[in-house]
């Protein structure tokens, strides 16, 4: 386990963040200086008047390696758990600890103008002996110094003009890092498969395509002779047939209560273990490891879980939400390009739903988005971590993430799964848009930016007009977001915001035709 480092210039607010954000995190606070002064007996500016600056940097070194994190994820043995740590604003200037912490732990530089710092450091009552005298040269003097030492940082968020907690928040965004409580406890962690470890009784669920790259992977890391249910890919296989194989598996394997299963693949597997794990013996432990774009940004974030009938998508399910959800970009290295794009469509959503400037990103098209991919995904995870968290039943503003869905379910299974589920949601994104621009919702110029967002991550926009109009309707009208005289949509406002509307079943012609079928005949496979 590791360290999470918050440094920059002082008057950044790292103290402050850094409580934050261990709440956030559940984890530890804990602040250096505060450190130095127990270990002392006496204040910084103590130290620093009667013994010096290289004397307290010597102080700063021992009370740092003193921090050393256990390898435990519990806890146990020696060292000091997983903490959120705030340093001095000079601590990393030698190279040993700037080396130790980057070794254990991850660094965020916390970054803001002078003016900011400035207004701060002038309500601190905290005596800053670096900073006594005038302020304001002093001040310039320091951060001139250190400009090349702060920005040679590379995870970096700039603090101006925003709350503690906008702060936090964005901290955690960076970090890729979230811990969800209102559906029971969970992690959600954007890093190496390497962070997994060993748990009682694991058995890995996954199918034959991501096994032949990723089964090893992960067996090196939790234990070679963890045993394996491998299962054929596939939206088809989605069904009670391959929930009573997962049973069984469970069963021949000595599974009980107190085991783990872990979930390698897409949203199929981490849907189908998930259920499988919720029902079995009442209920057991599950990890998801997504390794498609779809399922990181997704599929496998807030706890819903089932499989198909034939009748529709998701028809039978629970919310049983992962202990942990360990999202490895690495692992879409080997991810089919078409595949990669189907996964686009649920970014380009979260953006419209509530990141607008994860929308812009998403406009620059397909070659910045993979030069760029972790940040797009933490992003993207980002959205749907808040959401959930504020609504973890779909009581209310959860329904939102459900943009898109409604005609992409039924188009998606129209096309006899031909078209993937990205492809599919990003069609009923577009239809969907075109229909609240059609009633009066959608801010001018919206359609037009949702499509081309679309169209520049690759993804269809119109349904292929080989599909026949009725059929998708008649699939709509079974769709579990329905009631006896209509459909809640989520419908886009503007970019950043969408509003729920209930549809009346008699309209849902209107809702089809908004989304003009194209001119020419439309291949899943482009």
């Amino acid at each position: 386990m590791t360290h999470l480092f918050l440094y920059g210039p002082p008057g950044t607010g790292k103290s402050t963040i850094g409580k934050l954000l261990a709440r956030r995190l559940k984890l530890p606070f804990i602040d250096l200086d505060r450190v130095i002064e127990s270990k002392a007996g006496m204040s910084i500016s103590q130290i620093m008047e009667t013994q010096g600056e290289t004397a307290f940097r010597d102080l700063e070194t021992a009370a740092l390696k003193s921090l050393a994190p256990t390898p435990h994820p519990q806890g146990e043995g020696q060292g000091v758990r997983e903490s959120v740590i705030a340093l001095g604003g000079g601590a990393l200037l030698r190279e040993e600890n700037r080396a130790f912490v980057e070794s254990t732990g991850k660094v965020i530089l916390l970054a803001a103008k002078i003016d900011t710092l400035m207004e701060r450091l002038g309500k601190d009552s905290n005596q800053r002996p670096l900073l006594a005298g005038d302020l304001v040269s002093k001040l310039s003097a320091l951060l001139e110094t250190r400009r090349e030492h702060y920005n040679s940082f590379p995870l970096k968020i700039h603090v101006d003009g925003k709350t503690a907690e906008q702060n936090a928040h964005q901290a955690q965004v960076a970090l890729g890092r979230h811990h969800l409580s209102a559906m029971g406890e969970y992690d959600v962690l954007v890093g190496q498969i390497s962070n997994l470890s060993r748990r009682p009784a694991s058995i890995i669920v996954t199918d034959e395509n991501v096994a032949q790259f990723h089964l090893e992977k992960i067996r090196q890391t939790i234990g070679e002779d963890v045993g394996a249910v491998i299962i054929p890919p596939g939206e088809e296989h989605k069904n009670l047939e391959t929930v009573s194989h997962l049973w069984k598996a469970f069963l021949e394997n000595g599974l009980d209560r107190k085991s783990t299963v872990i979930a390698l693949g897409g949203g199929v597997i981490g849907d189908l273990t998930g259920f499988a794990a919720s029902t079995y013996m009442r209920g057991m432990d599950w990890i998801a490891v997504p390794t498609t774009l779809l399922a990181m940004a997704d599929a496998s974030l807030g706890g819903k879980t089932g499989f198909d009938l034939p009748e529709g998508k998701n028809l039978i399910g629970s919310f049983h939400p992962p202990r942990l959800v360990l999202a490895d970009p690495q692992l879409l290295s080997t991810l089919p390009e078409r595949e990669f794009r189907s996964g686009m469509a649920e970014v380009v959503k979260h953006g419209v739903i509530a990141d607008p400037e994860l929308f812009a990103l998403c406009r620059r098209g397909m070659e910045w988005v993979k030069a760029n991919l972790e940040e797009v995904i933490k992003r993207a995870m980002a959205v749907k971590v808040g959401i959930i968290e504020d609504d973890p039943y779909e009581k209310g503003i959860r329904a939102a993430l459900n943009l898109g869905h409604t005609v992409g379910h039924a188009v998606e299974l129209v096309s006899g799964f031909k078209l993937r589920h990205g492809e599919a949601v990003a069609i009923g994104m577009a239809v969907e848009a075109g229909y609240a621009a059609q009633v009066g919702l959608a801010a001018h110029g919206l359609v037009e930016a949702v499509e081309e967002s679309l169209t520049a991550c690759g993804l269809p926009i119109r349904i292929p007009e080989e599909m026949s109009k009725d059929e998708i309707i008649r699939a709509m009208r079974v769709d579990k977001k329905k009631n006896a005289k209509s459909i809640r949509f989520a419908l886009p406002v503007e970019i950043g915001r969408v509003e729920l509307a209930d549809v009346r079943m008699d309209d849902l012609e209107s809702v089809i035709a908004s989304g003009a079928f194209s001119a020419t005949k439309q291949s899943p496979t482009q």
